[in-house]
Parts: structure tokens; C-alpha cells; sequence
């Protein structure tokens, strides 16, 4: 699926709309894993800002670039926790394998999304949600969802 976003608060809203069918879902086997891309500036932590607001997160979520991992509980939705994973920093997977994020991946009570998910792409479940974030122009985003 490919859509257009003219502003940041578009971006929001169409991490918001994925947020809500995830949560309608709800759990699987694994954890649901939403793998963000796209170059610096594009607007993953944006589209994670929506997605969190979506789900009742009320704090102001920036990225974990230093600290790698935030989790969020979450109270409504199936879910448990929100987990945000910042791979820019890392020089490959194995990084995110000695903090235990195999476990983090096999609880399916967890929501995970990773921003620089293409760094760290050996540790992604067979199943995941990838977005892909593209600069159009200084306000504008091509955003494109592949399940």
C-alpha cells in the first residue's frame, strides 16, 4: 500500500490507522513487529508518535537512539507493551540479540516497532509489517506498507 503524507500530522494519522487494526487484531503467536525505514529526517519517529498516541500511550515519545529500547505499557489494547527500538547506532543485529530482544520478539504480548529496521534485518520474525518512509519534499512523504 502506498499513501501520501502532506504534513506531520497525516503521518500521524496513518501510523494511528495501523495502530488501530493491530490492536483490533490483536496477539498472535509472536509479537507484532512493525520494521521502520527510510533516511534520516524522513519521519519514522513521527509515524511511531502516532502509532503510540493511537494506542493510549499520553507521553511525548522521542527516539531511544542513545538508550536502544522503550517500552510502554499499554492498558488499552490486548497488547502489554509498546516497545520502541532505535538500530541506528548498531553495527548489526547481534547488538539487539545481547539485550534480549529474541525474548522481546516471542512474547505475543508485545507491539514492537524498530526504526533502522533494514540494520538489523537477521533478527526480524518471518512475519512483520514494514514501512518504508520516503522524502517527497520538504512536507511530503511517500509512505509505503508491506505486510
Amino acid at each position: 500500500m502506498k499513501i501520501v503524507s502532506n504534513s506531520l500530522k497525516e503521518t500521524q494519522k496513518i501510523a494511528s490507522d495501523l495502530a488501530d487494526k493491530i490492536a483490533e487484531k490483536g496477539p498472535g503467536k509472536y509479537a507484532a513487529v512493525i520494521a521502520l525505514e527510510g533516511e534520516l529526517g524522513a519521519g519514522k519517529t513521527t509515524f511511531v508518535q502516532g502509532f503510540a498516541k493511537a494506542l493510549g500511550i499520553k507521553r511525548h515519545l522521542t527516539s531511544p537512539t542513545f538508550v536502544l529500547i522503550k517500552s510502554y505499557s499499554l492498558q488499552a489494547t490486548h497488547y502489554k507493551l509498546l516497545i520502541h527500538i532505535d538500530a541506528y547506532r548498531l553495527k548489526d543485529y547481534k547488538d539487539l540479540i545481547k539485550l534480549g530482544v529474541d525474548k522481546v520478539v516471542n512474547d505475543s504480548g508485545n507491539i514492537i516497532l524498530i526504526e533502522w529496521s533494514d540494520r538489523v534485518k537477521k533478527i526480524l520474525p518471518k512475519k512483520y509489517i514494514k514501512v518504508h518512509i520516503d522524502h517527497v519534499s520538504e512536507t511530503e512523504r511517500l509512505i509505503r506498507i508491506k505486510n
